[in-house]
């Protein structure tokens, strides 16, 4: 997985140097994320509301088609996870109910494209990839915490996708909406004793976010041609 993930960043990086050479530019910024889940695992709904300020940050290259219209791609690092508050599993033979706190570091690969008035407000949406590279778990039960992080874990799968459409303020802001497609966890991942902790928690993650200089910066200029 490692050497793919590699030679996919190497050929964006590759794409975007020989893009650049005509009438692209980069635009760099960060994101406050505010996830939830939808999770189907049979149990009462527990989901509790994530905020993520740290770690997001993303580089875009843009290719104004027009004073109207551009394309956009480039690379994302994100910090992309849920709580659940009503987690069950089995301990000493009984049935339990604790807090789960869910999360990975991915690296995001956008492909969106803008419309309106590209040097103040305008409506922009795409498509993301993301291959999650570190995973951390925490469990939270009788005002005790335990926690554990992994580098690229099987516990969530391989690669994650999803939608987002987002709305440019002036000044640099923007609100953004993504909904992920792919399950977080790996359903089938089965630990050494067996158990497979995560074989009824079918999860989608979604969220809205604000992104600051994402696009900031940016001026279309037709007499650059």
């Amino acid at each position: 997985m490692k050497k793919y993930l590699l030679l996919i960043v190497f050929g964006i990086i590759l794409s975007f140097y020989s893009f650049s050479q005509e009438k692209a530019y980069f635009t760099s910024g960060g994101e406050m994320i505010f996830s939830f889940a939808s999770i189907n695992d049979g149990e009462e709904p527990g989901n509790l509301m994530r905020w993520t300020p740290w770690f997001n940050i993303q580089g875009m290259i843009n290719y104004d088609l027009a004073k109207k219209i551009g394309l956009f791609s480039g690379l994302a690092i994100r910090n992309v996870g849920y709580i659940y508050d009503n987690y069950t599993l089995i301990q000493d033979g009984e049935e339990i109910t604790v807090k789960k706190k869910f999360r990975t570091y991915n690296l995001g690969i956008p492909f969106g494209i803008k419309f309106g008035n590209l040097d103040k407000t305008f409506v922009y949406a795409g498509y993301e990839l993301e291959f999650p590279f570190h995973y951390k778990e925490k469990t939270f039960q009788d005002e005790k915490k335990d926690k554990f992080s992994v580098w690229f874990s099987d516990r969530v799968e391989a690669f994650q996708h999803g939608l987002f459409v987002g709305f440019q303020l002036p000044y640099g802001m923007n609100i953004k909406f993504k909904y992920y497609f792919s399950s977080f966890h790996n359903m089938d991942y089965t630990e050494s004793d067996g158990n497979k902790p995560y074989a009824d928690l079918n999860t989608n993650i979604f969220y809205f976010s604000f992104n600051y200089n994402m696009f900031k910066g940016t001026k279309f200029d037709p007499g650059s041609e």
